[in-house]
């Protein structure tokens, strides 16, 4: 085995763990390794790391993590914790079952405008954080508000599932609520019936969500109101309690509809108490905003580290954005084209709920769990000087960070300006995106190693594993902490979750667009759907102009710059479609990003 400055012996001195602890924590089960050649073991003794690869029956080679992703898919790897046995996959255990005759006392007790939700049986200690043995207050990550999605991106005409903290969860729109007005409903995405799927059904004729496995019914508080399969003349089998779906709080605000992952009778008046992060430049007026939603191969807490590090900016998306030349720096003889440099942040106000990083030229805030803003280019007294100033130029970056399940996550951005207003009634909204899309592409297979070799040191080991000297990683450093201190490294899920990295796939597959961002983004689907109509035309013409030149030779196009012309034409119509398909191919589905070439 390689012992060198990158290896995995090499990783296991640095955070002071025996190397073969270290790789049995890389080992899963239900991945038999071949046999040794008996050569190998007779011509050279054995280390301890190797021969735990050799005897351990059902192991994964570890150097496998850092092959071409194109040469394998590589099977999952358990995550480390405090709690779990070493190279074993914990399961999170549920925070609460179902109770539908809580549920059903919650229908029968709360007015149409309110939002219910299941009630579950639970003890009142839950309901607080509580403090960890070292004494720090813990993150309460069910007391929370998540993000599911812009509204701009949200159907009414249609169901949307999605996952959110290990959650499955469908969101409708009842159009009976709200005085006729209509407001969107987030419920658990399974039917009481057979737990099917919500997500898959469809909104019927009066307005309610109907599952399309047999077509129950319900309406916006849960409430199941029609079986088909019952006799009307029969008992009210719909009425009993365990027809109804769990309904979760939920809110738009900022034009992005948010919920409450709490489905307890208690929490139903959720609003009054607690709210959303607010940012208000997301609803003035003078402000344009254009919102994006992409899903990530790796997870929660890898996201927002990325976020806060502007350092990567001109190495990791060289080519797509441009590198601020910091300050000078007294001293320095060496300088690279990337435009790197030193970054002075000084963070404030740290403490369980988030904290806030004060920069050469802006400021973020990092309200835990999701709700990352700021402004790269103003500090926090110039904003406020802005609410005096109507024509302050002011751009913000508002980042919603998603924990989807172990190994995956979810962006939800929106970048609030009040300069440039006017581009945005003659650009698209897909046209950013395809620039958005590529930043978000050209960093996500680094991002994908880099929580595989985390977990493989263990995150509690990630301060001695990872070495951070420069201010630029002091916003890093301190999100760090704040996992650590509040959350013991570790997100707390509202459903059973295997505690595990999911597999690592090829690179096509890491990086498609389709699937993460183009399926959820109406903007960009109907784009899509445009431009593929389009190249059907342009081909179906390219056809038909070559058909012409055939029947009206010597008739209708009798010269030779007639046919010269006509010719063209065709191979003008084909060139556009190919060139239009290739553009499709890129940015709506798979584009490489090569850093070696860029």
């Amino acid at each position: 085995m390689d012992d060198g400055p990158g290896s995995l012996v090499s990783i296991c001195r640095r955070v002071e763990r025996p190397a073969d602890q270290c790789a049995a924590d890389m080992l899963l089960p239900g991945a038999p390794l071949p046999r040794a050649p008996q050569a190998l073991a007779s011509s050279r003794p054995q280390s301890s790391f190797v021969a735990a690869l050799l005897t351990r029956k059902e192991a994964m080679d570890p150097l496998s993590l850092v092959l071409p992703p194109r040469v394998r898919a590589r099977p999952s790897l358990p995550l480390r914790d405090s709690a779990a046995a070493p190279g074993a996959a914990s399961l999170v255990p549920p925070r609460r079952p179902w109770d539908r005759a809580a549920t059903a006392r919650r229908l029968s007790s709360s007015s149409t405008t309110t939002v219910s939700a299941m009630a579950s049986e639970t003890t009142r200690a839950e309901e607080a954080p509580s403090p960890s043995r070292s004494g720090e207050e813990q993150f309460d990550w069910l007391d929370q508000w998540y993000p599911v999605a812009p509204v701009c991106d949200l159907d009414p005409r249609a169901p949307h599932g999605k996952t959110v903290l290990g959650l499955r969860i469908v969101a409708w729109f009842d159009r009976i609520a709200g005085d006729g007005g209509g407001d969107w409903r987030v419920f658990d995405d399974a039917c009481s019936h057979r737990l099917a799927p919500l997500s898959e059904g469809r909104i019927d004729d009066k307005g309610r969500l109907q599952c399309v496995y047999h077509g129950w019914c319900f309406d916006g508080r849960g409430a199941c109101k029609f079986i088909p399969q019952a006799p009307a003349l029969g008992p009210p089998v719909h009425k009993n309690s365990k027809a109804c779906v769990a309904s979760y709080p939920c809110v738009v605000q900022n034009n992005i509809l948010w919920f409450y992952p709490r489905s307890e009778p208690e929490h139903s008046d959720v609003l009054q108490r607690k709210r959303p992060p607010y940012i208000p430049e997301i609803d003035d007026p003078s402000f344009v905003t254009v919102y994006g939603i992409r899903d990530l191969s790796y997870g929660y807490d890898v996201l927002v580290e990325n976020l806060m590090d502007p350092a990567h900016v001109p190495y990791a998306h060289k080519g797509l954005m441009g590198g601020l030349r910091k300050k000078e720096d007294p001293g320095r003889v060496e300088f690279d084209k990337e435009g790197g440099g030193p970054i002075k942040m000084k963070i404030d106000e740290a403490n369980i709920d988030g904290f806030m990083s004060l920069q050469d030229r802006g400021y973020f805030k990092f309200e835990a769990p999701c709700t990352f803003y700021g402004s790269p280019l103003r500090t926090t007294a110039e904003a406020d000087q802005g609410k005096k100033k109507k024509k302050q130029p002011q751009v913000m970056l508002v980042f919603l960070c998603i924990p989807v399940s172990p190994g995956r996550s979810r962006v939800v951005w929106a970048f609030p300006r009040n300069v440039g207003v006017w581009l945005d009634k003659i650009i698209p909204r897909w046209y950013y995106h395809i620039g958005q899309n590529a930043i978000l592409d050209s960093d996500i297979y680094l991002l994908h190693i880099e929580e595989r070799n985390f977990a493989a040191v263990g995150l509690d080991n990630w301060q001695k594993a990872c070495y951070v000297p420069t201010s630029s990683d002091n916003m890093i450093i301190s999100f760090r902490n704040w996992f650590r201190k509040h959350c013991k490294n570790q997100v707390g899920w509202a459903a059973p979750t295997v505690n595990q990295l999911p597999p690592t796939p090829t690179k096509d597959q890491l990086m498609e667009r389709y699937w993460s961002h183009v399926m959820q983004c109406t903007s960009c689907s109907a784009a899509l759907k445009g431009m593929k109509a389009l190249e059907v035309a342009l081909q179906v013409a390219s056809v038909a102009v070559v058909g012409f030149l055939a029947v009206a030779k010597g008739t209708l196009v009798t010269s030779v710059v007639q046919r010269a012309v006509v010719v063209s034409a065709a191979v003008l119509c084909f060139a556009a479609s190919r060139w239009l398909a290739n553009f499709i191919e890129k940015n709506f589905y798979f584009q490489d990003y090569v850093h070696a070439y860029k």
